[in-house]
């Protein structure tokens, strides 16, 4: 399978924001992608759920205590959505339906492949991570509503330090073993212990800064955080 797929794991936030569709950044975002489509570039979308899944879950939860596995689907389903307004927003040149199954063959000569989440226990990161096992990719841009991945979350700790560049070790370190549904990490610990295995790069960048995006694409160094 070609390995010229470059793999972006999209937050939710980034594309649905709590505060409601940006439409003037997502036709920024599309042109971004679809210029370099044109150039011969492919990508692999994966799209997260973001506040949309949270208010979902946390509506659940407050009603009727669900387990996680339950929240976990709300969460899937959440981002299968979003995953298809994304892949309506491509059109043509993207392949003809949501990617459910990270382990599963994709055939297409579409130069976009958009995936939603999987199944309970993990987040879209780790179908992230097993899309670039699929497809050989080294590398994977997470797109999200953060500069830099932080020592601890910025909003509570005031004092919490940014990180550059980091080893897996240390990052698992920061983020914790456990996968909660819901939870608002940087990455989720199962995408993280996988992405060490495969020795993956995940470069951090915030995906509503299209200029640093547009650097990370073109190999450049962008602000943002790299763990390798």
């Amino acid at each position: 399978m070609s390995s010229s797929y470059q793999i972006l794991s999209v937050g939710g936030s980034i594309i649905i924001p709590s505060s409601g569709f940006d439409i003037e950044f997502l036709k920024k975002f599309r042109a971004l992608i679809l210029n370099r489509v044109k150039k011969g570039e492919k990508f692999v979308l994966v799209v997260g759920g973001g506040a949309t899944c949270r208010n979902y879950q946390g509506a659940a939860k407050a009603v009727a205590g669900l387990k996680n596995v339950d929240l976990d689907w709300l969460g899937i389903f959440g981002t299968h959505f979003n995953a298809e307004f994304v892949r309506a927003l491509f059109g043509k040149y993207a392949h003809s339906e949501v990617i459910k199954n990270p382990t599963k063959k994709i055939k297409t000569d579409k130069p976009i492949i958009v995936s939603g989440g999987w199944k309970p226990g993990c987040s879209t990161d780790y179908d992230a991570v097993l899309l670039a096992k699929m497809f050989g990719a080294k590398v994977v841009v997470n797109l999200s509503n953060i500069d830099f991945v932080y020592t601890k979350d910025p909003k509570i700790f005031p004092q919490a330090q940014k990180i550059e560049r980091a080893i897996w070790k240390e990052f698992l370190k920061i983020i914790g073993d456990k996968w909660v549904p819901g939870a608002n990490l940087p990455f989720d610990p199962k995408a993280a212990k996988e992405a060490q295995k495969l020795k993956l790069k995940v470069i951090f960048v915030k995906g509503t800064d299209l200029n640093e995006v547009k650097k990370v694409l073109e190999g450049q160094k962008a602000m943002g955080t790299v763990i390798e």
